[in-house]
């Protein structure tokens, strides 16, 4: 690649105490001003990859071989004083949350100094065109505020701030959008494309989002237990894969144009030091033929410029890229919407109004979509809701009864029956308790059960999320990010709930174990389950919901049918969002 400002040769990641390798045998090339993905499921090696290329392995692993060559400079050459004076000028890293990378205790304007090279004699105007490269305020008063007074998206344009202040030529971001609204969302995507090409920098974007990946980068590697199996122009992989493990993360996206069932992986990725014979994917693999088994397939280049790690990539080349969509075809709820009747509920905070006069039914058995920006009131609702949030008024009616508004003057089998789910099932799972013990201590408190019958509940509703009983004895820390939220959804559903609250349950999941909680939440509601679902995903919402009601500003502005809804928005709110919603190019047949 002609003019490359980075360079990846031969780069391992191996586990310290084992040397098993994480990452395996990676080269790349990036050029300045261009922006590459990077994709895979949860596991794959991405973000070990990434934060490689800076020079860093997390504790307990080490780089093992390779080079990165980043203007010339060879970073894992350096010594450790010499690293550390490059990052910054050379490298940065925009994480995930930036809440990571912001210190709560110091003024923007402190910390946006340090990014610029920690000297006291910044100066102001520098300062304030930082804040405008990134579109944010550049007044005194926003200078002067700490992170906590900012919102996500301003949170994480100033993380990217900080990144870019001393014009470094490599960029990481690691699933910097991850959580924010699809309006944010949309912002923050144009401003790391602006950025690449008006200051040169390269990119490396590393994303579960195969959307946001196809409308971001310039080209794409997927990786599967470390290793790249497929590389290329971004939209030449993502609308003609020619591996098979592409073509199955392509199959399990949900789509804002249709809906259909999602396709989960099926089996699961090999874990780290995990020996293989053959292909690492052959056992996931519907293409895998006896040859896939015996030998690991080199990454070779297609007629078509590409790399593919797959000794039938070209007869795959020939199929369809993505079988034929499953349409589905669950019949929407029936009902008047009295299973749940809210009226006129409105909350606030400290006095602030945050929710205006809300009113919406949710017949039994049915799906409802909440969906907003950040700050429309979606979480205050859910929290009003399971009589969790104090500052409301309004009325309810449950299951043809009256409904106190706090959790705490409900009777036992109201709270029972209604469950949430939150975003994060780390903060819903006791870490201190085994699986087991978190699973039967609802049963205990709200059904009454002894010890025997929790430990059979515990175990009748992991079975009923596919999670093996074997894991009943570990710890939440023990366990991967899906399998989590699938213990969190079963310990909901061991209280045998008739509504479940789900607050931004798929947000954080790679696509596949998105589409596996999507068809487990489907199987609930043909099982007779409201649902109420929360969520900024409006492909998610096509691909579950049979209504949906859009907050703005703490009000609905528009609700109805799902399909109604999204194909034919009324309210400019709503067709804003639409607008906003990236959706996977569709794929062709060559």
């Amino acid at each position: 690649m002609t003019g490359s400002e980075v360079e990846v040769s031969g780069l391992e990641v191996a586990v310290e105490a084992t040397g098993a390798l994480i990452v395996d045998d990676v080269s790349l090339r990036l050029a300045s001003g261009h922006v590459m993905g990077v994709v895979g499921e949860s596991g794959s090696g991405k973000s070990t990859l990434a934060l490689a290329m800076l020079g860093y392995a997390k504790q307990g692993a080490r780089i093992s071989a390779g080079h990165v060559v980043v203007d010339g400079v060879d970073l894992l050459s350096l010594s450790e004083r010499e690293l550390r004076a490059v990052r910054g000028r050379k490298v940065a890293y925009v994480p995930q949350d930036p809440a990571t990378a912001l210190n709560p205790a110091l003024s923007i304007r402190t910390q946006l100094t340090e990014g610029l090279g920690r000297r006291r004699e910044v100066s102001l105007p520098a300062l304030r065109e930082l804040l405008r490269a990134v579109g944010l305020p550049d007044d005194d008063g926003f200078l002067k505020r700490r992170p906590r007074e900012l919102s996500g998206g301003q949170q994480q344009r100033i993380a990217i701030a900080m990144a870019i202040a001393a014009d470094p030529r490599l960029v990481v971001f690691d699933e910097p959008t991850t959580g924010l609204d699809v309006s944010t969302q949309a912002r923050v995507l144009e401003l790391v494309r602006r950025l690449c090409r008006e200051r040169s920098m390269a990119a490396v974007y590393v994303s579960h989002d195969l959307a946001v990946v196809a409308d971001v980068a310039d080209t794409v590697i997927v990786m599967y237990a470390g290793q790249v199996v497929e590389a290329g122009p971004t939209r030449d992989v993502i609308t003609r894969p020619n591996h098979p493990y592409t073509r199955a993360l392509l199959a399990a996206v949900p789509s804002v144009g249709e809906r259909h069932r999602l396709i989960p992986i099926r089996g699961r990725a090999p874990a780290v030091g995990d020996a293989t014979p053959g292909c690492s994917y052959a056992p996931r693999c519907g293409f895998a033929i006896d040859a896939c088994r015996t030998a690991d397939p080199p990454l070779a280049a297609t007629s078509g410029g590409r790399l593919v790690r797959c000794i039938r990539h070209e007869e795959l080349a020939a199929k369809p890229s993505v079988t034929d969509r499953v349409p589905d075809l669950r019949a929407a709820a029936a009902g008047d919407g009295d299973f749940l009747r809210v009226s006129g509920l409105s909350a606030y905070y400290a006095g602030r109004q945050v929710l205006s006069d809300v009113s919406f039914g949710l017949a039994r058995g049915e799906c409802l979509a909440v969906v907003g920006e950040s700050g429309s009131g979606k979480t205050t609702m859910s929290r009003c809701l399971i009589g969790l949030h104090g500052e409301q008024e309004g009325d309810y009616r449950f299951d043809g009864a009256a409904m106190p508004a706090r959790a705490e003057r409900r009777s036992a089998s109201t709270r029972r029956q209604l469950q949430y789910v939150f975003q994060n099932p780390y903060g819903s799972l006791n870490p201190r308790r085994s699986i087991e013990q978190n699973l039967t201590a609802p049963t205990r408190d709200l059904l009454g059960m002894d010890a025997e019958a929790s430990r059979r509940r515990a175990r009748e509703v992991l079975d009923r999320v596919e999670i093996p009983a074997a894991l009943l004895a570990r710890y939440p820390g023990e366990l991967s990010g899906g399998q989590l939220q699938r213990v969190a959804i079963a310990r909901a559903l061991a209280c045998e709930p008739k509504l479940l609250l789900c607050d931004e349950v798929t947000s954080a999941l790679d696509v596949s174990v998105q589409a596996s909680v999507v068809e487990l939440l489907r199987s609930l509601l043909d099982d007779g389950l409201s649902m109420i679902f929360v969520t900024h995903n409006l492909a998610v919402v096509r691909s579950i919901a049979d209504r949906v009601i859009v907050l703005n500003g703490g009000r609905i502005v528009e609700s109805g049918g799902t399909e109604e809804v999204l194909s034919a928005p009324t309210h400019p709110y709503t067709q804003a969002l639409m607008t906003d919603t990236l959706d996977v190019p569709k794929s062709t047949s060559i």
